[in-house]
């Protein structure tokens, strides 16, 4: 992913993200973070650790710049949401399947797969729920 002119970021696998739009996935990662219940701290996580300052700034609503890893991270968690929104017909049983103990994670849950923190641990969850729906 590199930055192009004009604030937009060039993704390979989904053509060009702007700003808003990232600002736009950013609201709909916090929506989904209370769906999922997760704390302040495991929500950074998922993000990439951004500062305190930053994080609250973002989740107030005031997001300027959205960095490159974190759209990427953005992606996978907004791929997660609908790969489950496919899976389970009960918005409900999705996202708390996320904090469900999972054979496919060594017995843990996806969710503490996705807090090791490396971007490769969202995306590892986000590749596992497409198998399981069949997006491959």
């Amino acid at each position: 992913m590199t930055a192009l002119p004009g604030n937009l970021i060039d993704s390979p696998t989904s053509g060009i993200v702007t700003q808003s739009e990232a600002a736009a996935m950013l609201r709909a990662a916090f929506n989904l973070f209370r769906l999922w219940q997760l704390s302040d701290p495991q929500a950074r996580v998922l993000l990439g650790q951004p500062s305190s300052s930053t994080f609250y700034r973002w989740k107030r609503g005031d997001i300027a710049t959205v960095p490159s890893d974190t759209i990427w991270r953005l992606g996978d968690l907004m791929g997660i949401h609908k790969a489950l929104r496919h899976l389970f017909t009960e918005p409900e049983r999705g996202y708390a399947w996320v904090a469900r103990p999972n054979d496919a994670f060594g017995g843990k849950s996806a969710l503490d797969r996705m807090l090791a923190g490396a971007p490769s641990d969202l995306t590892a969850v986000r590749s596992y729920l497409d198998a399981e729906r069949g997006g491959w």
